[in-house]
Order: C-alpha cells, then sequence, then structure tokens
C-alpha cells in the first residue's frame, strides 16, 4: 500500500466534508473546494478525519489512493490556509501594479504585459518588485504563478527577469575573449 495513502487526513474545526457518489465537497472559511475520486479508491471517514484506501491490490489503485490522499490533504488546507507564490521581479525598470482582476507587468518589452487573473485567484503587489499569488486551489494558485513568470523568466548572465521567491538562479560566466 502507499505510503502517503497510510496516514489519514485530518479535518480542522469550521472544515466541513461532504460526499455524494464519487464526488467530494470541502467546505471552509476560504471557500469549497470538489473533486471527483477514482473508481479505484475507497474513501472513510471517522469522526475527524478522512482515510483513503485502494480497492484493489493493483499498481495503479495504489499509486492513485496516494495521489488521492495528497489533494484531499492539499483541498482541506486551502480551504482552511489557502495558498500563496511569492514572485519577485529582478531588472532596472521592471516593476508590477495589480488593478483588480488584471495585473500589469513592464517587463522591458516595448508594450506593458496586461495579465487577466482567474477566478479564485487574488494578487497583490505589496512592492512594485513583488507579487503575491493568493487562492485556495493548490494547483491553480501554482499554475497563475508559473503563467506570470514565464513572460520573463531568470536569464543565466545577469539574472534578469521574473523569479519565484525561493528561487535559485545560477549565473554563468560571461564570454572571455
Amino acid at each position: 500500500m502507499s505510503r502517503v495513502a497510510k496516514v489519514p487526513v485530518d479535518l480542522p474545526k469550521g472544515v466541513e466534508f461532504s460526499q455524494s457518489g464519487m464526488t467530494i465537497t470541502v467546505k471552509g472559511s476560504k471557500g469549497q473546494l470538489s473533486m471527483d475520486l477514482n473508481s479505484e479508491v475507497e474513501l472513510t471517514r471517522e469522526d475527524q478525519s478522512l482515510t483513503v484506501k485502494a480497492r484493489t491490490g493493483s499498481q495503479f489503485s495504489i499509486a492513485i489512493a496516494g495521489t488521492s490522499r495528497a489533494l484531499i490533504a492539499n483541498m482541506v488546507q486551502g480551504v482552511n490556509e489557502g495558498f500563496e507564490k511569492k514572485l519577485e521581479l529582478r531588472g532596472v525598470g521592471y516593476r508590477a501594479t495589480a488593478q483588480g482582476d488584471k495585473l500589469n507587468l513592464t517587463l522591458g518589452f516595448s508594450h506593458p504585459v496586461v495579465f487577466k487573473v482567474p477566478a479564485g485567484i487574488s494578487v497583490e503587489t505589496p512592492s512594485q518588485t513583488e507579487v503575491i499569488v493568493k487562492g485556495n486551489d493548490k494547483q491553480k494558485v501554482g499554475q497563475v504563478a508559473a503563467e506570470i513568470r514565464r513572460f520573463r523568466p531568470p536569464e543565466p548572465y545577469k539574472g534578469k527577469g521574473v523569479r519565484y521567491a525561493d528561487e535559485r538562479v545560477v549565473l554563468k560566466e560571461a564570454k572571455k575573449k
């Protein structure tokens, strides 16, 4: 059995869990998330914890049980605490401003880049060179942060570009004569 699936998911106070058929829904202070379970997975609830088990002993069933447990744990954490990714802009004249559901980026192009933020995600700019992406869905938060980073990824010679706050960019040495 998957080692990840062996650990039960604890439901903190203020988080409601419901299951109808193969669809599960988790509600909390930060919103509501739902997911369809795979038919190879069996979900049981005991008091304030959820346990995921594989229905059969097949390799796929064991693997999807661990994946499902991780996704459910992320849903519970998302509706309870939420997720955030921090991005930094490095470069002369690089700046970002959040205006409603749009993020305006000046990244050294001849035109400003306007990024439309999807529903369920909020973007903040505490300073001109910082962008914080927040939301309750871990996958969506990571995807939006990756899309923003993709406009100008850090280049290897000067390190200019959009990078994650914890990202380490190894700089290359310049060409010698």
